[in-house]
């Protein structure tokens, strides 16, 4: 999960919570330094969604020593009304049929 947060103009079909999300299923004890680099936002910002989504009972955090390890509430309904009837485990495994077939980067 490496790089640099890159400035992006124009929508997108992600939310930045959505992104976030998705990157921690490939490593649940990441820092919030790798997770901003691989969604390209800012430390802070990956800070605040975190605390969101742990909020909101997405998420849950466990600390062990100085590092954290993220557990993700698959069975968690999503947000938006119009999608209310979907869980947070169908989108990850939406986004993931999508990466599996993705050629790697360069």
């Amino acid at each position: 999960m490496g790089g640099v947060p890159e400035p992006h103009t124009g929508w997108t079909f992600l939310t930045n919570h959505a992104r976030v999300l998705a990157a921690i299923p490939e490593d649940d004890t990441a820092r919030i330094r790798d997770i901003a680099a691989h969604c390209r936002l800012t430390e802070r910002s990956v800070q605040n969604i975190i605390s969101d989504l742990e909020h909101d009972g997405y998420l849950s955090r466990t600390r062990e020593g100085r590092s954290n390890t993220y557990s993700i509430q698959a069975d968690t309904a999503l947000r938006h009304p119009a999608d209310q009837h979907s869980t947070v485990a169908e989108l990850l495994s939406l986004l993931a049929q999508h990466d599996s077939t993705r050629a790697p980067a360069p």
